[in-house]
């Protein structure tokens, strides 16, 4: 486009210098980087690195074992940042292949003096074409249980219609299970885990 065509001219950004690098820092350590936001202050126990094994079933034709790495960060914003990749195990415990990753976000839902209520709405995308939207609660500051409020999918997605996640901490570590819906199935179990805490 010429300039007699854009009579506004080329965008100021156009020849602008480049920036610096992002300059707010996103940590899993309570102990570094911005100040927790006092409306995650129920979620507090779940923010950091976790690591552990757990098994997976439905919708793979068999029950298989994984590994799995979990990170739940924040910046000092009013919701968290949900990370989660995969791999599966064979017999002896080692590693035979990449498996699911996932990236969300986990949000307290807010009263009118924002102030953060018991309830929690989350996002969670998937490389395989799917987006959750969830709805849920906290159940004191160690549980979390969210259900799809809306599933899309691509045209080449997996069929997820519905899921439900349950989260809590016990004895220090944080178990989950997972149970989904394909198509017009019933919610069945998906995955399950005990992560244990290895950094934050």
């Amino acid at each position: 486009m010429s300039d007699q065509e854009n009579p506004l001219g080329p965008p100021p950004w156009l020849n602008a210098p480049p920036v610096d690098a992002y300059p707010y820092e996103e940590t899993h350590d309570l102990r570094s980087g911005a100040d927790l936001n006092p409306a995650l202050l129920g979620l507090l126990p779940f923010v950091g690195l976790w690591r552990g094994r757990g098994q997976g079933g439905f919708p793979a034709e068999k029950d298989y074992d994984f590994g799995q790495e979990v990170r739940i960060s924040h910046d000092g914003r009013p919701f968290l940042r949900y990370e989660s990749r995969s791999w599966l195990l064979d017999d002896e415990s080692k590693p035979s292949g990449e498996w699911i990753v996932e990236s969300g976000f986990w949000r307290p839902v807010l009263n009118a003096e924002g102030r953060a209520t018991d309830d929690m709405e989350a996002v969670i995308v998937a490389p395989e074409g799917t987006v959750e939207i969830y709805v849920g609660n906290t159940v004191g500051t160690t549980r979390l249980e969210i259900e799809t409020d809306a599933v899309a999918y691509t045209p080449t997605g997996q069929h997820l219609t519905g899921a439900r996640r349950l989260f809590g901490i016990v004895e220090g570590a944080l178990l989950y299970a997972h149970e989904v819906s394909i198509d017009k199935s019933e919610l069945r179990p998906h995955m399950s885990a005990r992560l244990l805490r290895v950094g934050g």
